[in-house]
Formats: structure tokens, C-alpha cells, sequence
């Protein structure tokens, strides 16, 4: 299926893009999403994905999902390639781009220096908890597309927003020159769209924490943060 919206194209449309980290490589979980109104999906490879509690194997565990997933799905098709540094590699990175990703996340201290020389796919980073916002800054002329906040430490996973976070997310905003996502490491609800949207982020990414684990509870979850996001 024809990809209609690159990624830098939906954040610069969307007031709050909506965004899914599935909990598994699942057609019929990223179907769910689908059907409720997702704007974009990301799923992961060679992994131990603390908020799942899932293990992500290499692409050729995953390639007819994969397959599935981007023939029924027109939006951004994001991937995370490895949860270390050791663990990803340029063959698979060719890999995935043949099973239909248009951008990968990972964090900054994971991303090899050659993934900046991929071309067919859209960049994005992740920051932790441990990062001092002054090493940021300007990154939008070296080719990235957005920055994922995953600055939550992790013992506070689960818990509700506050707004402290809603305060560094908007520093956040204020010192990168691209868009800044939101994944859901706080336990997020539909009625905290309108503070983040006040802080100027520009994407949600539910996952486990907010999604769970089956059909029934993504389209849930989707469908009541779609909702909110469209009564902005």
C-alpha cells in the first residue's frame, strides 16, 4: 500500500499527532489501532522492551507481519531497530526498509554514527531521564525529524501526569528546533491532551502502559484519545 503522509508531514499538519507503540508485531493489534483512528505506528526488533515486558526479535522472526501491517496501513510506519548499540546492524536496517518502514527511533546513545546516512528512512531520537537538555539544540539541519521524550525515569513508570513533566516537556519544545513526541511512560489519559498540547509537543505515542495488550483495549485506548485530540 502507498504511503500518503511522511512522518514530517503529519507532526507540521496535525495539531496533536496519534501515534502507537504496540505492545507486540501484531497485524490483528496494529488492525485494531487502525480501525480506531491511529495516526502512525511504531514497532520494535531486537529488544527487551521494559514497559511490555516483551522480548522483540530479530526482522525475520516478524517479516510477514510486517508485511501485513504496511499493506494495511497508509500512514508512517515507524521502527525501533535494537535496544543497544551492539545489536543493529546495516544489513538489517536494509531489511527493514524492503519490509516498508519510512522512519526509525531509537535512542541517541544506541544509534550508530552510519544510520545518519540512511536516506530512505526519516530520523527520529530518543532522549532518557539521564540527558541534560544542554546538550541539545539545533538538530533539524543534520537530517532529523522529531525527538521522542522518553525522559521519565524508569521506577515512575505507570504513574499519572504531573505538571512537572508537562513543564520539561515544554523545555523540551523550547530547546530542539524539531517536533517533540510524547510516549506514554505516565499512565495517560484523554484529559491531559489539552496541558500537553499547551506545552507544544506535536505527538502522543501510547504504549503498554495505556494501550494493554489485546484488541479490545487498544481500540479503546485509540479511540478516546482520538476523541480528545480532535475536540482541541
Amino acid at each position: 500500500m502507498k504511503l500518503t503522509t511522511s512522518l514530517a508531514q503529519l507532526l507540521k499538519e496535525k495539531k496533536i499527532a496519534l501515534i502507537v507503540s504496540l505492545p507486540e508485531n501484531n497485524w490483528e493489534l496494529a488492525r485494531a489501532a487502525i480501525e480506531s483512528g491511529v495516526d502512525a505506528i511504531k514497532l520494535h526488533v531486537n529488544v527487551e522492551h521494559r514497559a511490555s515486558g516483551n522480548h522483540f526479535y530479530a526482522t525475520e522472526a516478524y517479516r510477514t507481519e510486517f508485511h501485513k501491517i504496511r499493506s494495511g496501513f497508509t500512514g508512517p510506519l515507524g521502527i525501533v531497530p535494537g535496544g543497544a548499540l551492539e545489536s543493529i546492524s546495516e544489513r538489517e536496517m536494509k531489511e527493514l526498509i524492503n519490509c516498508g518502514f519510512d522512519y526509525f527511533s531509537i535512542y541517541a546513545h544506541h544509534m550508530p554514527g552510519w544510520m545518519m546516512s540512511i536516506d530512505q528512512m526519516e530520523k527520529t531520537f530518543a532522549i532518557s531521564a539521564d540527558y541534560s537538555f544542554n546538550i541539545l539544540g539545533n538538530v533539524k539541519n543534520m537530517g532529523i525529524t522529531a525527538l521522542e521524550a522518553s525522559i521519565i525515569p524508569g521506577e515512575e513508570y505507570g504513574f499519572p501526569l504531573t505538571f512537572k513533566d508537562a513543564l520539561a516537556y515544554q523545555k523540551l519544545v523550547q530547546k530542539v528546533d524539531v517536533p517533540v513526541l510524547v510516549p506514554s511512560q505516565r499512565k495517560l489519559t484523554p484529559s491531559d491532551i489539552p496541558l500537553l498540547y499547551q506545552t507544544g509537543i506535536k505527538a502522543i505515542m501510547l504504549g503498554a502502559i495505556v494501550l494493554g495488550h489485546d484488541t479490545q483495549s487498544i481500540k479503546k485506548a485509540v479511540s478516546s484519545f482520538r476523541k480528545a485530540i480532535d475536540s482541541l
